[in-house]
């Protein structure tokens, strides 16, 4: 059988590709259960310091496989859609949008429901210019999920995130760039070498430094300035003590550039 995740770790940077393409990558149980594991797996790995999340075929992510969701409708399945959020969906986007180093998702082709929602955990969504995104919940009739309730108003503000949860369009990749769903549109043979570029200049940076910047800016969104300000004196105190900061200091003062290890 064909794995449905693939995961390959070369020079700190983890791709991890949905490989379903007869389904468009959609997620069945074992998809999601591998996938969880796997971006739980990452997000713990040191050695690790980017993580790239893409599709294998012409699609990114079309989000719940149908077919096992029916037969679950039916009462055919060991999952329902209720369990299946709590038990899969949610500590995937959990472990994607709080793991203390960046994440890029590469998004070859269309982004559907869950799938898009995983793109927006991202912090760099480098997206092909014939991809596009759907939220799809409202038009069968769900509520969203896998975290686009909190990803996607602090994306693209809270008007323009209820218009595209409660009116599913596809949104195509300009759109997305406009709106600040992308941070960059490239052609299908230039996907490889863009998102590679800025994986390896990330997984080259200051990664504690980086998962710090990441996990601040996510504690500040529903925090306090009071409580967001003693936030961030911890992940000062914390980065302030590293090896790359000490580095990073050594060099400026020598006029040199620094080398990290993200540690």
């Amino acid at each position: 059988m064909t794995t449905p995740v693939l995961l390959d770790v070369t020079d700190s940077v983890a791709t991890i590709t949905l490989n379903r393409p007869d389904a468009m990558n959609g997620l069945d149980t074992a998809t999601k259960e591998l996938l969880r594991d796997t971006v739980e797996q990452v997000a713990e790995d040191a050695e690790v310091r980017c993580v790239v999340l893409t599709g294998s075929g012409r699609a990114f992510c079309v989000g719940q496989d149908l077919k096992e969701h029916l037969a679950g409708l039916k009462g055919e399945s060991d999952v329902p859609l209720s369990d299946t959020v709590e038990r899969h969906y949610n500590p995937i986007v959990l472990a994607l949008a709080t793991m203390p180093k960046p994440v890029i998702a590469a998004v070859n082709g269309v982004a559907a429901g869950a799938g898009a929602s995983l793109a927006f955990a991202a912090d760099f969504r480098i997206l092909v210019d014939s991809a596009g995104y759907n939220t799809s919940f409202a038009g069968v009739a769900l509520s969203c999920d896998t975290g686009s309730s909190w990803t996607l108003p602090r994306l693209v503000g809270t008007a323009k995130a209820m218009e595209l949860l409660y009116f599913p369009r596809t949104v195509s990749a300009q759109e997305a760039l406009e709106l600040g769903l992308a941070h960059q549109v490239v052609t299908a043979e230039e996907l490889p070498s863009a998102v590679g570029e800025l994986a390896a200049r990330l997984a080259a940076g200051p990664t504690v430094a980086f998962g710090s910047i990441r996990q601040a800016a996510a504690y500040s969104a529903s925090h306090s300035l009071e409580e967001s300000l003693a936030f961030e004196a911890d992940k000062m105190a914390l980065t302030g003590g590293t090896e790359d900061h000490l580095a990073a200091v050594d060099a400026f003062m020598a006029k040199d550039k620094p080398v990290f290890r993200g540690r």
